[in-house]
């Protein structure tokens, strides 16, 4: 899928070139070397997000301008550029107009990080991330209708903090914030409601015990948005902030229907950590017509012996894996990567 990747001042690596195996790689090393860069420039390259940041200038070394990501996927030579506040997107030397037009012909993927854990007992944004990252790559327009919404969302809460939440310029964004905010959030349903079947199988793959999982959308602003809206407007005058659509929404999880969260043992939970990702992997393979790359990110240092075995035996068969970990010993269990060893962003 990606048979190459080269950078320049991205986050700490200077620069480097690496060819990947049509298997994948392990990168190894102690923490804080650039092993993590290194899956998040893939990302970026592939898909043009970032699961650490939402602000690119961050991805940018420091005191350098810009950075850059190239490499050969899907037997075209991509590069993406970044340099004061602007993306320049080229594919096989023919710059692309737009981020859409860029992804257009891109791959697949799904992140998998130690942090994943969150998405059971953490706060909704990341469950909301979560959902937005999956439909971004597979939904129709979902990408362009959520950066919509933000820019709406932005502004309408700056009006409302300027005390200029009935002027006409207010009604405006409102219509805008309904109108792409419904499209969030039929997108959101829509893959809610195609992924507890691949999350339940998951979950029993991976954790070895047939348990059923519930994931319920639960949309802050109910059936209804624009009723929503007009029912706390008062509220909002007086707070100066939106309070009800897509950006309060989140996922109710349940385990043999009780909300994991709460009752969820610590082992149950990181299995359906695991299972979230996993079923996500497989409906991207099953809607977005190819298997997705899997970017793991130090995530077997929690596991237990019998439940990584299972979970790498629950990978797609042909899928490339690209691999972080401080220690490569488990190796041995079901995968068999080439190993690169990563210090002070550099490889050997």
């Amino acid at each position: 899928m990606i048979e190459s990747l080269r950078l320049a001042d991205f986050r700490c690596l200077t620069g480097l070139a690496i060819e990947i195996p049509k298997q994948g790689l392990v990168f190894v090393g102690r923490n804080a070397q650039g092993k993590t860069s290194l899956l998040e420039a893939i990302c970026v390259l592939v898909r043009l997000h970032s699961p650490r940041t939402h602000r690119p200038r961050q991805m940018v070394k420091f005191e350098a301008p810009r950075f850059g990501i190239a490499g050969k996927a899907w037997g075209s030579e991509r590069r993406v550029d970044f340099c004061q506040g602007t993306y320049t997107l080229k594919v096989d030397d023919e710059e692309r107009t737009s981020q859409g037009e860029y992804l257009a012909d891109g791959g697949l993927v799904v992140w998998m990080g130690n942090e994943d854990r969150e998405l059971v007992t953490g706060p909704a944004e990341g469950r909301r991330r979560y959902l937005d990252f999956m439909a971004s790559q597979i939904v129709p327009g979902y990408r362009r209708a959520l950066s919509r919404y933000r820019k709406a969302l932005q502004e309408r809460n700056a009006l409302l903090r300027d005390g200029r939440g009935r002027s006409q310029e207010m009604s405006s964004f409102t219509e805008l914030l309904l109108q792409h905010g419904q499209e969030v959030t039929e997108g959101r349903r829509k893959i809610i409601a195609s992924l507890e079947q691949p999350v339940t199988w998951a979950q029993g793959a991976v954790g070895g015990a047939g348990e059923s999982v519930g994931l319920v959308y639960k949309a802050a602003s109910g059936d209804d948005f624009e009723a929503s809206l007009t029912m706390v407007r008062e509220k909002e005058l007086r707070q100066g902030m939106t309070l009800v659509g897509p950006h309060r929404d989140d996922i109710k999880l349940t385990l043999g229907g009780l909300k994991a969260a709460d009752f969820g043992s610590e082992g149950q939970q990181r299995t359906l950590a695991l299972a979230l990702k996993l079923g996500q992997g497989e409906l991207l393979r099953e809607q977005g017509g190819r298997t997705p790359i899997y970017l793991l990110d130090d995530i077997f240092g929690e596991l237990d012996k019998d439940r990584r075995e299972r979970f790498l035996a629950s990978l797609p068969t042909g899928a490339q894996v690209v691999v972080t970990t401080t220690n490569a010993g488990w190796l041995g269990e079901g995968m068999n990567l080439e190993v690169r060893e990563v210090s002070k962003g550099q490889i050997a």
